[in-house]
């Protein structure tokens, strides 16, 4: 499903406007864009390139994005969240597109909508405050609502529906994995004692009062539910494999000098992100008294640009949530 034009296209004389609109963030209040400029000037826009913005979210970095862009330019937008794509609608642009698809399908979003090639790719790889703060998403402890966490509502188990079928042993390994939960045995062995006997976990509410009977209290200013409520949307949502999946299909789909600028927030991502970006950096892996010489080696595909990023003190003081944000660069070169 796509929201706006079926295609990219080059607007004509008559549909462009005399300069570039001005495109307001109509969701300001809600929800605050994490490294905004940091991570838009990493793309190194070209007025007249073409742009994607993997993870619309609620549009923070396409607007920002759309404002640097010529009348020549163009943008398109994915996402999985079918409320992210109704708040698209607030950009009037024929420079935009918003496409309802997750970012793992990103080569074959890009062809239906007949785009080969791009100059520059921005994936922001986390949980909106919009889908924190709506309690009936299930996302967060902090609201008793259905135990859902599926970023994308149209398909999927729910998290309750998960935890309904999963063997202690399953918990326990997505609770520790993805959670890097230390308690993760007893967690999974009180979720499993409370559907035993008889009782249904099916709201965020009762998921938190079992973990916090299960877990002690040892670590004063964080809910013991965190890591577990964390766990569970990661692996619903299968984000790890996500972004494992996507990276090599946006290498493949920049051009050279095409910038990837990949914002992660749990050090799982980020391992990930830059695992591939050294291995494409990297691409010998023979021994290092190999008899061959450094001309006849693999040569990168894409450069790291700059070292991480990560947010300003004056950035997390405003956005509490920004501060385990890290931003990573990496620039295609000319080899295929």
């Amino acid at each position: 499903m796509s929201v706006g034009p079926s295609q990219p296209h080059k607007p004509s004389a008559s549909q462009l406007p005399e300069s570039p609109p001005q495109v307001t963030d109509l969701n300001a209040n809600t929800h605050i864009t994490v490294l905004l400029d940091e991570a838009v000037d990493a793309l190194a826009i070209k007025p007249s390139g073409i742009y994607v913005d993997g993870t619309f979210g609620r549009g923070g970095h396409s607007r920002k994005i759309l404002e640097r862009l010529g009348a020549e330019g163009h943008l398109i937008a994915l996402d999985r969240d079918l409320a992210a794509i109704d708040a698209a609608a607030s950009i009037q642009d024929v420079r935009f597109q918003i496409i309802h698809s997750h970012f793992s399908a990103i080569r074959q979003a890009l062809a239906d909508a007949g785009v080969q090639q791009v100059d520059g790719i921005l994936l922001d790889i986390g949980i909106s405050s919009p889908q924190i703060d709506e309690g009936e998403r299930g996302f967060s402890f902090r609201f008793d609502g259905p135990l859902d966490m599926r970023m994308d509502q149209s398909r999927g188990r729910t998290a309750a529906e998960f935890i309904a079928e999963a063997t202690e042993q399953q918990l326990m390994g997505v609770i520790k994995d993805y959670g890097e939960e230390r308690f993760a045995k007893q967690i999974a062995r009180a979720i499993v004692a409370t559907r035993t006997g008889g009782g249904a976990i099916t709201t965020t509410g009762q998921l938190a009062k079992i973990v916090a009977g299960a877990v002690p209290k040892i670590e004063p200013g964080q809910d013991p539910a965190t890591r577990t409520f964390q766990a569970l949307r990661i692996f619903v949502n299968q984000e790890l494999e996500e972004l494992s999946l996507a990276l090599p299909q946006c290498r493949d789909l920049l051009k050279a000098g095409g910038r990837l600028a990949v914002i992660s927030f749990h050090s799982l991502e980020d391992r990930i992100v830059k695992r591939f970006i050294r291995g494409e950096q990297d691409r010998d892996d023979l021994p290092a008294n190999f008899p061959v010489r450094a001309k006849d080696l693999p040569q990168p595909r894409m450069q790291a640009v700059g070292k991480a990023i990560k947010p300003s003190v004056a950035e997390v003081r405003r956005n509490p949530r920004s501060r385990s944000a890290v931003l990573r660069v990496a620039e295609r070169t000319a080899v295929q």
